[in-house]
């Protein structure tokens, strides 16, 4: 990589995830998050130190990803990453999980969290109310702000952008973010103390990638709405899987169904970086939570429902929580086989399976690859079909070579 402008290396790469991290421990006025075409956000390039380009790459999880030493009680599955605890359930209060885009069981945390006094407030991404197809990340401190933020957001965001402002207050958070996020959020703690002090909690979902801001105008256009004309705009939440919902100026409404919202238009505007993705269930998060999928005939059934989450806890501080919630009545749970979540998520299962040969294909196309250790892959490598590696070697090839990926 260029030793002169390494943030325009990671970036023209496709390997940026745009979590912020970097914007934050470079604490520099001239780099911050910006979107850029075709609707991501990432940071401003700018020559860097030497010293400043260490610091991006100790704190760049979209540059390098390393499975964390195990917690004495976790079980490490090559797949699911790391397991203490793993259940279904749902939050008990029904405007929780009505809110949330599973079973509120997120929501559920986070509002125990700030209500127990072990945090004091929670830093998390929700519309932003200035921009209603973007994202914004606050602190909230309460149940109503909590429950005002819940839902899917398949928009960018940059979560740890900010951090620095949060750290600075000296007050104990928890933080709720992308898979992709908590990585970068685990390596920059091995630098600065302040984060495993102040920082207890570390929450995340399972991600099947980031839409461009372009895949939500082309939601919008398949709606037959004008950009300009919409007051909210909510991907997912009020019900399970619930709709891509536009509310208009008017107060008129407009929506479609999630299977043709993120199954037939968001997924297709997938940021680069998550198609060679080696985590997208959130391995270095104490819980991690996603869509318990109810199956038909061999795949996932998004009929509407009542929500239901996937559970798993991945260290001791998260099963503690896990188990506080369950005993407070706030979620119900049932115990889960491990061999059931690839019924629930079958796409995460595929990915991780199919990572070492898209590398392969960044490889041959000259581009730089990201670096991913402690994660298993060579081994869910040998057990996937040499059909699929090859095509999915040549698909990568065909697609990176000569062009700037996005």
């Amino acid at each position: 990589m260029s030793a002169q402008n390494p943030i325009a290396d990671i970036v023209d790469n496709g390997l940026c995830t745009g979590c912020g991290a970097c914007v934050s421990a470079l604490k520099r006025p001239d780099i911050a998050m910006e979107l850029a075409e075709p609707g991501y956000l990432r940071p401003r390039a700018a020559p860097l130190s030497p010293a400043e380009t260490k610091t991006l790459h100790a704190v760049c999880a979209g540059r390098e990803i390393a499975g964390r030493q195990l917690d004495a009680k976790a079980d490490y599955h090559p797949v699911w990453g790391p397991i203490v605890t793993l259940a279904t359930g749902h939050a008990t209060d029904p405007q929780v999980r009505y809110r949330g885009s599973s079973g509120g069981v997120i929501s559920a945390l986070a509002i125990a969290l700030i209500e127990s006094g072990a945090v004091e407030f929670v830093l998390a991404t929700h519309a932003d109310p200035d921009e209603p197809l973007g994202n914004v990340t606050r602190a909230l401190g309460s149940r109503e702000e909590i429950l005002a933020a819940a839902g899917s957001r398949y928009a960018p965001s940059s979560p740890l952008a900010d951090l620095e402002t949060h750290l600075a207050k000296g007050r104990k958070f928890a933080v709720i973010g992308k898979p992709c996020d908590i990585a970068s959020l685990r390596r920059m703690a091995r630098h600065d103390p302040r984060i495993d002090a102040l920082i207890p909690y570390k929450l995340a979902f399972f991600c099947a990638g980031v839409p461009s801001r372009a895949g939500t105008v082309e939601v919008l256009r398949a709606l037959g709405v004008e950009r300009q004309a919409v007051a909210t705009f909510q991907y997912r939440g009020n019900g399970w899987p619930g709709l891509a919902k536009a509310t208009l100026h008017s107060g008129e409404e407009a929506s479609m169904d999630y299977n043709s919202s993120w199954g037939q238009i968001l997924n297709r505007h997938l940021q680069f970086r998550c198609k060679i993705c080696p985590d997208g269930t959130g391995e270095s998060a104490d819980v991690v939570c996603a869509d318990a999928w109810y199956g038909a005939d061999g795949y996932p059934d998004f009929t509407e429902r009542d929500g239901r989450s996937l559970i798993v806890a991945r260290t001791q501080a998260g099963q503690a929580l896990v188990d506080q919630v369950a005993n407070e009545g706030r979620v119900a749970m049932d115990p889960l086989p491990v061999a059931d979540i690839a019924l629930m998520q079958p796409y995460q299962l595929l990915r991780k399976s199919n990572v070492v040969a898209r590398l392969i294909g960044l490889w041959m196309a000259r581009r730089h690859i990201p670096r991913f250790r402690g994660l298993k892959l060579l081994r869910l490598a040998t057990r996937t079909s040499p059909e699929t590696q090859a095509r999915n070697l040549w698909g990568t090839f065909r697609r990176s070579g000569g062009k700037r990926l996005t």
